[in-house]
């Protein structure tokens, strides 16, 4: 102690042994209020969801709102992280956007039940009431339609749309937050820690724990790579171009849906009005972006050309097809290709690239984890099946959740959440097969297997009951 209270090598007087003191209890008593306001803050920096969601778009929204309509979830606490700054909305009476999805009746009853469709009805989407499919190099097509086109085979809406849709949904509910610009650094899962609860931290530090975390952040899911699952991807090296396009007079209602394979990749026209429509273009990458760089002219020109253009053609096949159509009683006129109306303009900015490819996660689901969307599949837009997928994972996830906590299951009990995975595999897995096989076909020009495709192509159109079985799953029934 005197070492202590030596100052300068002598001993300190008592005024200064009691100043020193002084100083010595002032400098404890700020340390012990700096420990105590750690301690506060990290206690109050993981804060607890019982849910929280990964990923805010398109699907992660969409489960949002179903987890805060279900009356058996409408109590849990449910925490959507997006990355993105705050949604700025969606006008009606603006352009519209590049960005669409066919969605299929499932899709819209899942809107209906979390009462977003009225929202997206008094806006604007278009029904599509046929379709239209043909070969490039051979007369074999397909066309769907219901019956006296009863009922439509699907519905064009733009994704900022719909993301409004649910979004207002989202913000009425009193259980559900929703935090802008937090992209996840970090997860870690039960099986990492002695906790049975799912943690994870922001690119800001600040840190959350759930009973389930929700992966719905996208193909490059930071946490389906925590979850260490096997994944199959493929890239196709293929682009998908996007536009608006304007249409001319010869449009009419303009309610059917075209799409043409070409040697490159299918070209598609998906109806928004009357006289426009969305275009999804798959083909190579250098052509893709050739595209996207034309003038307004000269990209005209060439859809319009991609459309009506005589490819080469395989005679071989051409004389099957023939035989297959007498084979059953029609003539040629009877299944005569109808061409699409005059593309007569481009919208400005409107067009966009996008890289093609496919993925698939070995699992779905982990103790204290799931994904959704793309974070578990992704596919080819050539059957426009993708955004649909996704949320058929969150009408299945919802109910499996829902039957989970009414038995007295955890949120994140891997048992229960087994039963999400098999509904969710049995509906997806055929489905990406069947349009991962197509591309495959259609990604070559090897004349025996041009035959095969075309004479498949054409017995589905030749066979009702084929027929109306691929149009339900294209519609989700």
């Amino acid at each position: 102690m005197l070492g202590v209270l030596r100052i300068q090598g002598a001993l300190a007087t008592t005024g200064q042994v009691r100043l020193l003191s002084a100083r010595l209890l002032a400098s404890k008593s700020t340390t012990d209020m700096t420990t105590n306001r750690g301690e506060s803050s990290q206690s109050a920096a993981t804060e607890h969801f019982d849910i929280i969601i990964g990923g805010g778009g398109l699907v992660g929204t969409t489960l949002a709102a179903a987890l805060a309509k279900n009356p058996t979830l409408a109590d849990k606490k449910v925490l959507l992280l997006e990355g993105a700054p705050e949604f700025r909305g969606f006008n009606p009476t603006g352009p519209y956007q590049n960005r669409v999805s066919a969605i299929n009746h499932n899709s819209i009853e899942l809107f209906k039940s979390i009462d977003a469709w009225t929202h997206i009805e008094s806006a604007r989407y278009k029904p599509v009431k046929q379709m239209q499919v043909w070969e490039s190099n051979t007369d074999a097509l397909i066309q769907f339609q219901h019956d006296n086109f009863a009922s439509d085979v699907a519905c064009i809406i733009e994704n900022d749309l719909i993301l409004d849709a649910v979004y207002a949904r989202v913000k009425e509910a009193p259980n559900v937050e929703i935090l802008n610009k937090a992209r996840i650094q970090c997860v870690r899962l039960p099986r990492d820690s002695n906790s049975n609860l799912s943690e994870l931290q922001l690119q800001d530090g600040r840190s959350f724990s759930c009973d389930l975390l929700i992966g719905a952040d996208g193909a490059n899911s930071v946490v389906r790579k925590e979850m260490n699952v096997d994944v199959f991807s493929l890239n196709y090296d293929r682009m998908g171009l996007v536009a608006t396009l304007e249409l001319g007079e010869d449009a009419c209602d303009n309610s059917v849906a075209w799409q043409r394979f070409l040697p490159n990749g299918p070209v598609a026209l998906l109806p928004l009005t009357d006289r426009l429509s969305s275009l999804v273009w798959s083909t190579t990458n250098e052509q893709a972006k050739m595209l996207q760089a034309l003038p307004p002219t000269e990209f005209v020109d060439a859809l319009n050309e991609a459309f009506c253009r005589q490819y080469p053609r395989v005679e071989l096949a051409d004389k099957a097809v023939q035989a297959l159509n007498s084979l059953f009683g029609h003539n040629g006129s009877q299944h005569q290709v109808q061409y699409p109306p005059r593309v007569c303009g481009v919208l400005d900015k409107s067009r966009a690239t996008f890289p093609l490819g496919f993925l698939h996660a070995s699992s779905y689901v982990c103790n204290g984890a799931a994904l959704v969307g793309d974070a578990a599949h992704r596919v080819h837009p050539l059957a426009g099946q993708g955004v649909n997928l996704g949320f058929s994972d969150v009408r299945y996830l919802v109910e499996s959740l829902a039957a989970g906590a009414y038995a007295g299951f955890k949120l994140g009990d891997k048992q229960h959440l087994i039963k999400y995975e098999r509904k969710c595999l049995a509906k997806n897995v055929p489905i990406m097969l069947g349009v991962h096989g197509l591309h495959t076909l259609y990604a070559t020009q090897f004349s025996p297997v041009v035959l095969l495709r075309s004479l498949g192509l054409q017995l589905t159109q030749n066979l009702p009951p084929v027929k109306n079985l691929f149009m339900r799953g294209a519609m989700g029934q």
